[in-house]
């Protein structure tokens, strides 16, 4: 292969290898010739060589070697030089390479050359591969090239004074004086690029909105005159004159009129000019509207106007174009917790697309759905979506299990419906419902006293038909066990009777026993339904009896143990056996209620950025609070209802091998703290206020804000004891029902929780529900606790979990 080999000749000859190795040999080959070249000096070829390397480059193979050939580039004098050695700079380079002291003297000199596409260069492979320590030395020299008359130069500099920016925060104060400048060019390109800057700093540095909120009316001049202008061809794209420039305003927009009402108002009737009067037929309109209606949603808009933006995306969903339809579901999945009511008029089409073909879009669309469920219509839209369940992949089975089941719970129109769509979801769903549902399940049934009989009926009915399904097994067999007896009894008014006998329902349990379909904990609920039928049948104690004799030697032990416990109860314990297996007390459904709470997301996430910095979120944790701290202490759940509890343990049981806090009573006026170690009220005086730690925001996103206040115990016995007082409030119009906050620490710690004021914040800050957290630290160690926050908006439920470790290091003393 010839040394003078042309770029265009090299890519031809990489082209047509056959095998990689082929081409490997070609590359290396290649390699070495162009460092042959490069010992040689030779000026001419030199570009020709580096423009080969950055072909090798992008093709993944090492070319470092060329890095210092790149910076005699640079300082050649020929333009054509100059802007391969910048090309390779831009790729071969980034901020970490110590080389950039040797080519910032030579941007420097460019940035001052007299041929306005060399200062281009320079300014370009700023914006690429600047470091903070070139930033600051050339920061400089770009903020004189934004005064500069020549637009070209300016609009370049304007970007590279973004990246810098973006890279050093504290140089926002040099390009502050030159933004009104930039903001009232005529020329687009330059007004673009001052735009662009301008969002940067916002994005950056939040205080410095109040100082460019005086541009908000100059803004809205210039989108005016963009939608009111005439036919442009230098502008026009589809008949829409400079969209770019458009869209870029109406995200500075967006920040500026966030949580500021004059700034807002300013742009109300921009806003609804812009929705009104762009052609949303073309891709160009719907990219416009798109952004208009996230300005719309996320400044303090007037409700006429949200409902106008609501209305355009309703207007995406009826498009052709897939993409158009994505957009807008995902859009209106963040807007429902906005403006719930104008998002549920489009509930209609929203249901029309699960029928699509694009995954995607039907998982938007079903996460939607979920949202707008109501008890207003409820059954409407569950009819849709177990109609969607027959025919949806299985990636979607459990996910909608287990937020069926939840709308269910929350907005059931009655207790027999909610007990029909949970046998449906049953039959349906199979072997994808997760095995906590179980759980949740078997509390429902436990709750529905007035429904007993019914639901036995159908559970024994549905269990005849088929036992393959494990998760309607279990609950059936648990229902049968508890209620067995009303199978026979039993009346359900208007429907005929079942005509079933006892030895129909114990050859049903004794083929699930016998089923090698059947896991091993579905065995388990058999031989515990068996036993509990003993004591509810009347003459089938002896194949009972047999049946449990049948598992004392079986391989495998639980279940053997089980048998063997139960064929000692009817020997030698016969006459406790009423008693011990007397009907299970009503469950509270309430703190059974897991369906939302361990949910696994399909798809993206969809949600805000966090507004605390202390709270770092966890990604993929869709759990309870994992014992990330190295062993964690975890407060039982602070619901209004406190699960029962037993001298064995709280009802919170231990996960993963942590210690789980008792709950506490809450505090009478006499009691101080209460001791940690035995969870009984001491005689110590009350807590004394830490009035030198300034209190604490512990969270605070879509209008929840949870403070944290602090109290340190005046017993001399308990000093290392503190209190944490939880205040919670709500300034969103929305009211926030069932607000639950949990808390794990380290260990190290001693951790109780008083019971809360309440579980609803009511809206606009009108009450604050309280809680008391005590903490004891004997170590005097930094604290730091993982939280997990969950409520309903809307009927909506949300969760929020993470960690906090920036407490007042007065907190230790």
């Amino acid at each position: 292969m010839p040394a003078n080999l042309k770029v265009r000749d090299l890519i031809r000859a990489i082209r047509a290898c056959k095998t990689a190795q082929d081409e490997r040999d070609l590359v290396n080959k290649e390699c070495a010739s162009i460092r042959t070249s490069f010992k040689g000096e030779d000026s001419d070829a030199r570009a020709r060589d580096v423009a080969k390397l950055l072909y090798i480059h992008m093709m993944g193979y090492p070319s470092h070697f060329g890095q210092m050939e790149c910076i005699k580039l640079i300082a050649s004098p020929r333009f054509s030089d100059k802007r391969v050695g910048y090309l390779g700079a831009m790729l071969l380079l980034d901020e970490r390479q110590d080389v950039h002291l040797l080519i910032t003297n030579s941007m420097k000199n460019d940035m001052h050359h007299q041929v306005q596409y060399v200062v281009g260069l320079s300014l370009c492979v700023l914006g690429s591969i600047c470091s903070e320590g070139m930033s600051r030395d050339l920061s400089g020299e770009v903020e004189k090239l934004l005064k500069s008359s020549n637009p070209y130069i300016v609009r370049k500099a304007a970007l590279c004074a973004a990246r810098i920016v973006n890279k050093v925060p504290d140089l926002m104060e040099v390009y502050v004086p030159t933004t009104r400048q930039l903001l009232n060019e005529k020329n687009h390109g330059v007004l673009i690029t001052g735009v662009c800057l301008v969002t940067e700093m916002c994005s950056v540095n939040p205080d410095s909105l109040t100082h460019f909120r005086r541009f908000v009316p100059n803004l809205v001049r210039i989108l005016k005159n963009l939608i009111m202008s005439g036919y442009s061809p230098e502008h026009d794209i589809h008949g829409v004159c400079d969209p770019f420039l458009q869209i870029r305003i109406l995200r500075l927009l967006r920040l500026l009129g966030r949580g500021d009402m004059d700034s807002s108002e300013a742009m109300n009737d921009i806003l609804a000019q812009v929705a009104t009067n762009t052609d949303s037929n073309k891709n160009v309109g719907h990219a416009i509207l798109y952004e208009t209606v996230l300005t719309i949603m996320e400044i303090k808009s007037e409700s006429g106007l949200r409902v106008l933006a609501v209305n355009i995306l309703g207007r995406f969903l009826s498009s052709t174009d897939k993409n158009v339809r994505y957009v807008a579901l995902n859009t209106l999945l963040k807007t429902v917790a906005v403006d719930y009511n104008a998002v549920q008029r489009h509930r209609t089409t929203i249901l029309d697309c699960l029928k699509e073909n694009d995954i995607s879009i039907r998982r938007r669309a079903l996460e939607l759905s979920f949202a707008l469920i109501s008890e207003n219509n409820i059954r409407s839209v569950m009819k849709e979506l177990l109609a969607f369940l027959d025919t949806c992949e299985t990636e979607f089975k459990s996910f909608i299990a287990s937020k069926v089941l939840s709308a269910a719970e929350r907005h059931s129109p009655s207790k027999q419906w909610h007990m029909d769509t949970i046998l449906t979801i049953l039959i349906k769903t199979g072997e994808y419902i997760r095995d906590d549902l179980v759980s949740t399940i078997i509390a429902i049934v436990s709750d529905s006293a007035d429904i007993h009989v019914y639901i036995v009926q159908r559970l024994f009915t549905a269990l005849r038909e088929d036992i393959s399904q494990q998760p309607l097994t279990q609950v059936a067999l648990w229902s049968l066990g508890e209620y067995g007896d009303l199978i026979i009894t039993g009346q359900i008014e208007g429907a005929e009777p079942l005509n079933v006998n006892e030895d129909e329902v114990l050859d049903i349990v004794e083929q699930v026993l016998q089923s090698p379909q059947s896991s091993q904990s579905t065995r388990e609920y058999a031989i515990n339904a068996v036993m509990k039928l003993s004591t509810r049948f009347s003459v089938s104690l002896p194949r009972i009896k047999a049946i449990v004799s049948r598992y004392t030697d079986h391989l495998d032990m639980e279940l053997q143990q089980r048998a063997v416990e139960y064929s000692a109860i009817f020997g030698k314990h016969d006459q406790m056996r009423t008693g011990l297996l007397e009907r299970m007390p009503v469950m509270s459904t309430k703190a059974s209620s897991t369906a939302e709470n361990a949910e696994l997301q399909i798809g993206e996430g969809v949600g805000e950025q966090e507004t605390q910095p202390q709270i770092t979120m966890p990604t993929g944790q869709q759990s309870e609070l994992l014992d990330l701290l190295g062993g964690d202490s975890i407060a039982p759940p602070t619901t209004s209802q406190a699960l029962p509890t037993s001298s064995g343990g709280g009802a919170l049981m231990d996960l993963l091998g942590l210690d789980v806090g008792p709950s506490v009573p809450p505090p009478s006026s006499s009691a101080g703290l209460l001791d940690l170690l035995g969870g009984a009220p001491t005689s110590a005086p009350p807590p004394a206020p830490l009035g030198d730690i300034p209190n604490m925001t512990a969270f605070e996103k879509n209008g929840l804000r949870v403070v944290f206040t602090f109290q340190r115990s005046l017993d001399p016995t308990t000093p290392a004891v503190v209190a944490i007082i939880l205040n919670a409030t709500n300034s969103t119009p929305t009211p926030l029902t069932d607000f639950v906050f949990q808390c794990a620490v380290p260990k190290t710690f001693q951790l109780q929780m008083q019971s809360p004021s309440g579980n609803v914040l009511t809206p606009n800050s009108s009450n604050t529900v309280t809680q008391v957290i005590t903490i004891n630290n004997p170590e005097k160690t930094p604290l730091r606790m993982r939280v997990r926050i969950t409520y309903s908006i809307n009927g909506s439920p949300v969760l929020e979990q993470g960690e906090l470790n920036n407490f007042p290091e007065q907190l230790l003393l």
